[in-house]
């Protein structure tokens, strides 16, 4: 049996399954991750980026920190790719319980998933410091300067986790709760080296962990099933029996 078959296989059998998800997901739909070899740390600033995407640097330096959003964070016109649409599919089968990802476009909501856990928040939201109220990506796109909330003046701040903040309590609960749960837990497109979030797959307690991804990660050894190959390919040739849509 081949590593494909055997992931159909495993995939047909199961219906409890976690996906969680990294940069590799995103990097198919043509957004730039961090850490590959033309990604945004190799890239030439006056600042490093995760110098510039940190909170004191956000409070200290506001102009210079949305000059760097606007241009290499948001990615309006990124479409969803094969792995987004598939992973769609199996929750609306039944068999995906939770997706739960490291990046920040929601491209996951834009195929149709419902169950998505934003470890690193969102560029979809941005809220207000002082009233809260909160704005969506265009209001970001569209503005100049530091964004500041119509209602009542205050800056408006990506709801996203910087460097220096913690991730939100509620959402890594309900993450480690769904890997907890999980008969069958995908990790894809993820060199499981950012921390706290690669840390949650210590909660899965089952025997189905597949790992997908272009390069060997920490976790191989441990994994039940490792492909090394491009996310999109491999799930995009997943059959989902069942499916309504």
């Amino acid at each position: 049996m081949t590593d494909r078959e055997q992931l159909q296989e495993w995939i047909d059998q199961s219906e409890n399954i976690v996906f969680f998800g990294g940069a590799g997901v995103s990097t198919e739909s043509g957004i730039k991750d961090f850490r590959s070899v033309d990604g945004l740390y190799h890239q030439k600033y006056d600042y490093p980026p995760e110098t510039i995407l940190s909170h004191s640097f956000f409070m200290d330096r506001p102009e210079e920190f949305y000059r760097f959003y606007r241009s290499k964070m948001l990615c309006p016109d990124a479409r969803p790719n094969a792995a987004h649409f598939k992973l769609a599919q199996l929750e609306r089968a039944g068999k995906l319980k939770a997706v739960v990802t490291q990046n920040i476009d929601s491209l996951h909501q834009k195929a149709g998933s419902r169950v998505v856990y934003e470890l690193h928040g969102s560029t979809a939201r941005n809220y207000c410091m002082k009233c809260r109220h909160f704005y969506g990506e265009d209001f970001i796109a569209r503005s100049e300067g530091v964004p500041r909330c119509p209602v009542c003046g205050g800056i408006v701040k990506p709801d996203v986790v910087l460097y220096e903040e913690s991730l939100d309590q509620e959402t890594v609960e309900a993450s480690v709760l769904a890997i907890g749960r999980a008969n069958m837990l995908i990790v894809g497109g993820t060199s499981l080296t950012v921390y706290p979030a690669a840390g949650l797959l210590q909660f899965y307690r089952g025997s189905r962990l597949v790992l997908i991804n272009r390069d060997a990660t920490p976790y191989d050894g441990r994994a039940d099933l490792v492909i090394h190959d491009s996310i999109g390919k491999v799930l995009g040739s997943v059959r989902v029996a069942g499916d309504p849509a």
